[in-house]
């Protein structure tokens, strides 16, 4: 059973999975950064020791969950020492092999966007689990649906199919709201006059299949507008965006016209 576990990472997973896991009765023994002050700051949060060095990661905790950057995963993993717990991994796009210099080893991804001001409730969250037998299995599973209720077996391939998803519908999207915000803002404009439209659209994914829910001149046809937005962007490449946007999303829509009936 897992009830000790250490957090490798201080970032945005490591926090807001951190706090969860305490509030779920789990006792976080010690928090790993390679920033000593990052460590001692969530380690503080989570009632933890802390530490910036590998050779003081303790070596007796049931699980040691490795939250950090796919950029220097495989350096961490690299540099941890061999401990008796099993070792997962948050990331999405990075395979369970990585670990497989560990006995117990798998991947424990909640895929949901994090950000360490923002609470995330991980009763919506489903995680996503792969390990590399069918007892370590059955241990990340049950600890899981301990946290959220939407616990599922995910294999490296599939995840990073959902990674790659996840970056269209989240990283992007949050892009245009971006580009959206500059433009209102240029124009002294508050970004607040559209958030009824970024929630309804966003509402719409629970009852209609995206396709379904697509609005606006480009699934139209109508060039008029979409020739006077362009004429509104002197900027090349927010120019361009739109274009190459806006044909895809007409060309989208007539391939798979027979999805919308």
């Amino acid at each position: 059973m897992i009830r000790n576990i250490v957090m490798i990472g201080s970032g945005n997973v490591a926090t807001q999975l951190g706090l969860t896991l305490v509030k779920k009765g789990f006792n976080i023994r010690q928090v790993y950064s390679r920033n000593l002050t990052n460590a001692e700051v969530l380690a503080q949060r989570l009632n933890a020791y802390s530490t910036c060095k590998f050779s003081e990661v303790q070596t007796n905790a049931d699980l040691y969950i490795v939250a950090v950057s796919d950029a220097v995963l495989l350096s961490v993993i690299e540099q941890m020492p061999k401990v008796n717990g099993t070792v997962v991994h948050t990331a999405g796009s990075m395979s369970m092999d990585m670990l497989i210099k560990y006995n117990r080893h798998g991947v424990f991804y909640p895929f949901q966007t994090f950000t360490k001001e923002r609470e995330v409730d991980f009763g919506v969250v489903p995680i996503l689990l792969e390990a590399n037998n069918q007892e370590v299995y059955a241990d990340l599973q049950y600890f899981a649906k301990q946290i959220s209720p939407i616990v599922m077996g995910s294999d490296s391939a599939q995840r990073q199919q959902i990674h790659l998803a996840a970056v269209f519908a989240g990283n992007f999207t949050n892009h245009m709201y971006a580009i959206a915000h500059e433009i209102l803002k240029k124009n002294n404009i508050s970004f607040d006059v559209l958030k009824p439209l970024i929630m309804e659209t966003a509402l719409k994914t629970e009852t209609l299949i995206p396709i379904k829910a697509q609005t606006g001149p480009a699934v139209r046809g109508d060039k008029n507008v979409i020739n006077k937005h362009l004429a509104l962007l002197d900027d090349v490449e927010l120019n361009m965006l739109y274009s190459k946007l806006s044909r895809r999303i007409a060309e989208f829509n007539n391939q798979h016209s027979s999805d919308k009936n």
